[in-house]
C-alpha cells in the first residue's frame, strides 16, 4: 500500500509525443486492480518533446461505478438533481455521516450561460455548492458535479446552426467550470428539423459527438489553469421525459426501452465519436446510457420498477463491459425497488422532485406547528403555504401544462403533487420571506415536543434520543435525509471512495 500522501499525486511520467498517450492509457486499464486496491487516483503525464508541453490525465473516480458493477458488486450512486439549498446541504451532511461521496447535478434549464431559471451560470452553481460544502466541512474531493441534458434543449426553437452553437457554449461553460459528469443529450428536434420525421440515431449521435469534441477541447484548456483537473465522464442517451417532468397527468403507460434501441444508440454514438476523431481514451470515458427501465412518478403515486418487464433490457448491459445504465425519474421508488435497480445494472439513480417534496413536507409540518403554537396571539404568522400558492397563481408557467383536472383537483396538485412543481417557486422573494418568518417564529418561541410528535414523529424520536437538534433547519434537513437514506440503502456508494 502506498502512503496516503501519494494517493492523489501518483503519476506515471514517460517522455514521448502525444500519440503515446493512448498506449499509456491502455496500460493503465490493465492496472485497474492495482489502483482499486491501493485507492490511488491514476494519472498520466505525457510530455511533448517538440512543444515541451504537458498533458495530465487523471482517472475520474465515477468510473469505479462501472468497475464494481462489472465485478458483480451492487454498487452505484444517487444523483441529487436540485438547486435547493436545504437539499444540497442535507445531501452533503448525510454524505459526511455516511462516509460517502456526493453527486450533485444541474440541468440545462436550471443553469446555463444565460443563467437558466435559477439565475446561475454553471460557474455560479459550482460556487454555490462549494460554499455549502466548505461551510459544513465536506471534503471537496468527495464531491462531484454533473450537467444533465446538456444540448440544444433550451435552444430548440432555433435552427440547427444557432441551436448547436448555443449548445456548444453550454458545454464549454459546464466543463470549463469543472463539472466532471456530462450528460450529452441531443435527442430533441430543433426548429429546422422536419417535425414529421423521426430524428435518426445518426443525427442525434453526430450532434452529440460534436459536443463531446467541444468538451474535450475545453477540458484541455482547463488543464492549463488547473493541472489536477479530473477529466469528464460522459453519459449518452435520453429515453426519458424532458427535465422537470412529463407534461400532463394522464398515465399512458411507461414503456421499457427496447434492447435493440439501446444497442443502436451505443453503436451510433461510438461510430460518431470515431468519425469525429475522438480516440478510444475518450470513448472509454463514456460510462453510462440513459434508458427507461419502467419508472416514473405521477401526481399521487409512481410506476414502480418491475424486474420481469425490464429483464431483457437489464440483461443486455452485460454485453458492454465499460457501461452501466443511468435511471432518471427514480423518485418515490421504495428502497427495495431502488436496490433492485442497482443490482440489475442501473449504476446511477437520478432524484430531484422526491427531495424537494420532502423539504416541502417539512415546511408544511413546521407551519402547522406554528399555527397551533401561536394561535390567538398577536404574533404575525408566516402564512407559508398560502403565500406559496398565491405566487404559483400569479405566475403559472411552471405548473399550468403539467396539472390537469377540475379547479379543486388542480388546487390539490399545486401543493401536493409528487411532481412537486412548487419547487420552482421556493426562490421567489415573497415565498422566501414567508419561510424566513416561519423559521424566526419557531426559533423565537421554540418547538414543543408534543407538537413535534404530532407533525414530525420521526424527527421527534430522534430529538428525544439526542441525535437531532430541535431546531427548524435541522428538522427540515433531517426530513430530506429520510429520502436520501432510501437511496443510500440501494447504492452502497461509500464503497466508491
Amino acid at each position: 500500500m502506498l502512503p496516503d500522501k501519494l494517493r492523489c499525486g501518483y503519476v506515471l511520467s514517460i517522455s514521448q509525443n502525444r500519440s503515446g498517450c493512448l498506449s499509456i492509457l491502455h496500460f493503465l486499464k490493465k492496472c485497474k486492480r492495482f489502483f482499486n486496491k491501493s485507492k490511488v487516483r491514476p494519472a498520466v503525464k505525457c510530455y511533448d518533446e517538440n512543444k515541451k508541453g504537458e498533458i495530465t490525465m487523471r482517472q475520474n473516480p465515477l468510473k469505479k461505478i462501472v468497475e464494481l458493477q462489472k465485478q458483480g458488486k451492487s454498487v452505484g450512486i444517487y444523483s441529487v438533481c436540485s438547486a435547493n439549498g436545504y437539499v444540497i446541504e442535507a445531501a452533503l451532511k448525510r454524505g459526511m455521516s455516511d462516509g460517502s461521496c456526493v453527486l450533485i447535478e444541474s440541468t440545462a434549464n436550471q443553469c446555463d450561460q444565460n443563467g437558466g431559471y435559477t439565475g446561475m451560470t454553471p460557474a455560479d452553481f459550482r460556487k454555490f455548492v462549494l460554499d455549502i460544502a466548505e461551510k459544513n466541512g465536506f471534503d471537496k474531493d468527495r464531491l462531484f458535479l454533473g450537467g444533465d441534458h446538456l444540448g440544444p434543449l433550451t435552444f430548440a426553437g432555433k435552427d440547427e446552426a444557432e441551436a448547436m452553437a448555443d449548445a456548444e457554449e453550454l458545454i464549454r461553460c459546464y466543463v470549463g467550470a469543472g463539472f466532471t459528469k456530462i450528460h450529452i443529450d441531443t435527442s430533441m428536434k430543433v426548429n429546422s428539423d422536419d417535425p414529421d420525421v423521426r430524428l435518426s440515431d445518426e443525427i442525434i449521435a453526430g450532434r452529440g459527438a460534436r459536443l463531446a469534441q467541444v468538451a474535450e477541447e475545453t477540458y484541455k484548456e482547463l488543464l492549463t489553469r488547473e493541472p489536477d483537473a479530473i477529466p469528464p465522464v460522459y453519459i449518452i442517451g435520453s429515453e426519458v421525459p424532458i427535465p422537470g417532468g412529463a407534461v400532463g397527468s394522464e398515465d399512458n403507460g411507461v414503456q421499457v426501452t427496447k434492447v435493440e434501441d439501446f444497442k443502436n444508440t451505443v453503436a451510433a454514438f461510438e461510430k460518431a465519436f470515431t468519425d469525429a476523431g475522438l480516440g478510444d481514451d475518450v470513448w472509454d470515458r463514456v460510462i453510462g446510457v440513459v434508458v427507461q427501465p419502467g419508472v416514473e412518478e405521477k401526481d399521487s403515486g409512481c410506476t414502480e420498477y418491475d424486474r420481469e418487464k425490464a429483464k431483457d433490457l437489464m440483461a443486455s448491459i452485460k454485453d458492454f463491459p465499460s457501461l452501466v445504465f443511468e435511471g432518471h425519474s427514480t423518485d418515490y421508488q421504495t428502497k427495495i425497488k431502488l436496490r433492485e435497480l442497482v443490482e440489475d445494472g442501473v449504476g446511477i439513480l437520478k432524484v430531484g422532485p422526491g427531495l424537494t417534496f420532502a423539504m416541502r413536507e417539512a415546511m408544511f409540518a413546521l407551519e402547522n406547528i406554528e399555527k397551533e403554537l401561536l394561535y390567538g396571539t398577536d404574533v404575525e404568522l408566516s402564512r407559508f403555504a398560502e403565500v406559496l400558492d398565491e405566487e404559483m397563481l400569479k405566475n403559472d408557467k411552471n405548473w399550468k401544462k403539467h396539472y390537469q383536472g377540475t379547479e379543486l383537483e388542480v388546487r390539490l396538485k399545486r401543493k401536493y403533487s409528487f411532481s412537486d412543481r412548487c419547487r420552482y417557486y421556493m426562490p421567489v422573494p415573497a415565498v422566501e420571506a414567508a419561510a424566513d418568518r416561519l423559521l424566526t417564529n419557531l426559533r423565537t418561541h421554540g418547538i414543543p415536543l408534543n407538537l413535534l410528535s404530532q407533525f414530525m414523529p420521526i424527527q421527534y424520536t430522534k430529538v428525544r434520543e439526542g441525535v437531532l437538534e430541535n431546531e427548524p433547519v435541522a428538522l427540515i434537513e433531517d426530513r430530506i435525509m429520510n429520502t436520501i437514506d432510501e437511496y443510500l440503502y440501494a447504492t452502497h456508494q461509500s464503497e466508491l471512495m
